[in-house]
């Protein structure tokens, strides 16, 4: 993919938008541990892009409930964040979900007229023999799970089997590792194709180590998920990771959105 943007295609805005963290240890984030195990705090984001006239959000969080429930900080409402950046959440026109844990996931019911985009081997995940292990089923939350269900039931999912376009610009590509239906995300922007990771790779120390992520449903797949990153995006500087706090301070925070908003189509520190 080009590092430039393309003439003959849309070009987005992109945004993530961070709304909880947690305090954590190096050790809980790869799999065997770490030799010199230390603070590795997580942020949790969902993100925006915007072109003239298509508004998609990648991922929908989960709600101040969900954050006590967990244990997690919450820091601000992510509808509430969109609001302020001048997107209500019926203006909404698609939502990505890159897969159905309880952190990408909350919040569906907030979107009343948007499509939304899934792997249906994630749903077929969700829903299937593997939940009946707490093991497996621990990074799910039911009632998200059933909300999709009821989503289906309404026609308002499209469901993916491999790589697809959602639209021109908008590209996803089925993954797996992380989870059975992990997808990924690239948009086109004013700097060229930025890739989304989401949980194909949680920080950017997992792409450049090759050390996997200690919730895994197929580890060979997220081995794999490093490799096709890497083939997708024009280069390191235009992947993004799905918790690392080290994207909030790479990237330009939005003026009066400090510790909530930075710009991604914008080139990184």
């Amino acid at each position: 993919m080009s590092n430039l943007a393309l003439p003959n295609l849309p070009i987005y805005e992109l945004y993530a938008i961070r709304y909880a963290t947690r305090d954590a240890v190096r050790s809980e984030h790869f799999i065997g541990g770490d030799p010199h195990d230390g603070p590795m705090p997580m942020d949790y984001f969902i993100w925006l892009a915007k072109s003239e006239n298509h508004i998609v959000v990648i991922d929908t969080g989960f709600t101040a409930n969900m954050a006590n429930k967990r244990n997690r900080q919450f820091i601000q409402c992510p509808i509430k964040t969109l609001a302020a950046l001048g997107i209500q959440a019926d203006a909404v026109d698609d939502v990505i979900l890159t897969h159905l844990h309880y952190d990408h996931s909350g919040h569906f019911d907030r979107f009343p007229k948007a499509q939304f985009h899934l792997q249906e081997q994630e749903l077929q995940y969700a829903t299937g023999r593997y939940m009946r292990y707490p093991q497996f089923q621990h990074a799910f939350e039911l009632d998200d799970v059933c909300g999709i269900v009821r989503l289906n039931y309404a026609q308002k999912v499209t469901f993916y089997d491999g790589d697809g376009e959602l639209a021109a610009g908008l590209r996803l590509h089925r993954t797996g590792g992380h989870s059975a239906g992990l997808q990924f995300v690239s948009v086109h922007t004013k700097r060229g194709w930025v890739v989304l990771a989401s949980d194909a790779s949680h920080y950017y120390e997992h792409i450049e180590s090759y050390r996997p992520f200690t919730i895994a449903f197929h580890v060979g797949e997220m081995m794999e998920s490093f490799d096709r990153l890497k083939k997708v995006a024009p280069s390191p500087d235009h992947i993004i990771p799905g918790h690392d706090p080290k994207v909030m301070k790479k990237y330009p925070a939005l003026a009066g959105k400090e510790g909530l908003v930075v710009q991604l189509d914008e080139t990184p520190v």
